[in-house]
């Protein structure tokens, strides 16, 4: 990868890992669907004049309801359920969860026959829940049930969003697909946002959402693009696995979240996990080996 597609790479971990973070500081004063509703209105109002300008809004909503289906998996479902269960659990700890979305994509492609688990990738799946039982052993309460259930679906749609785009939406301009989902979440989001909303917010709540969509919504998705365009698809899910790192650091730095036995062990089993459970072999043309040309394809 060029000098480049590293600075994009670092850049994109660090704006995806930011979201925890700001997440947590906004929910002890917003409810979570304010939050969710100020990020994707202000998301759709920065990138909409680059989709518009690129006319790529139109094929998108030709399909609409894939899109509506992709919105409410990847953003309307998620971006509430997380910030409900960020009033009861660390950021690190939610960030740290969400890094088993590969793993879940990976058993719902399986189970829909669209691809297999190898003992290289079964192992990742064991290793991973394993290091999830020791986060959640050791450092959840009872109580806490209800908010990892909340972050467990959240990895869900998150793992169903990429598998609808992949399937049915990746002929479509990519910057048309997320700021059309962006403007119906915010469309779904605005009359309960502004029925929620409180009579005072501090600087820090508004900054935080702020910080939300202009970094971690609309700019980490403009980096996101010149990422594929720079190193390839393939290279940006990585990403997936820096993420969680990013989470934990700030969480500790920032809001002196404690770095528990919980993390300490369940943290590099679920990244291993992760890792391992979504490896795929190289195909030829990837591995740099030049496929067999058969009689009929010499012709």
């Amino acid at each position: 990868m060029t000098r480049r597609g590293w600075l994009l790479f670092g850049t994109l971990g660090v704006f995806w890992g930011v979201p925890y973070l700001f997440i947590r500081i906004a929910v002890t004063e917003l409810d979570p669907v304010v939050v969710a509703g100020g990020r994707t209105l202000l998301g759709a109002l920065i990138l909409l004049p680059f989709a518009l300008r690129a006319k790529s809004l139109r094929p998108v909503f030709g399909r609409w309801r894939w899109l509506l289906l992709y919105t409410g998996v990847e953003i309307v479902g998620p971006w509430i359920l997380l910030g409900h269960a960020e009033t009861r659990l660390n950021s690190s700890t939610t960030g740290l969860l969400i890094a088993m979305v590969p793993i879940v994509a990976a058993i719902i492609l399986t189970a829909t026959g669209q691809d297999h688990l190898g003992t290289r990738r079964v192992a990742g799946l064991v290793i991973g829940l394993v290091g999830v039982g020791l986060l959640v052993g050791l450092d959840l309460r009872f109580d806490d049930l209800v908010a990892m259930l909340q972050v467990l679906g959240v990895v869900v749609g998150y793992a169903i969003g990429p598998i609808i785009v992949s399937r049915k939406l990746a002929d479509l301009p990519s910057i048309g697909v997320i700021t059309s989902s962006l403007v119906l979440a915010a469309v779904v989001y605005l009359p309960f946002a502004i029925w929620l909303r409180p009579a005072t917010v501090s600087a820090a709540a508004i900054g935080s959402v702020v910080v939300l969509a202009v970094v971690c919504t609309a700019g980490a998705f403009m980096v996101m693009f010149a990422l594929i365009a720079e190193a390839g698809p393939a290279r940006m899910t990585l990403i997936t696995y820096v993420n969680p790192a990013v989470a934990v650091l700030l969480g500790a730095l920032v809001l002196n979240e404690p770095i528990t036995l919980g993390l300490i062990l369940g943290f590099p089993l679920i990244i291993v996990g992760s890792i391992l459970g979504t490896w795929r072999n190289a195909t030829p043309v990837e591995a740099g080996i030049e496929p067999e040309v058969t009689a009929t394809e010499r012709t």
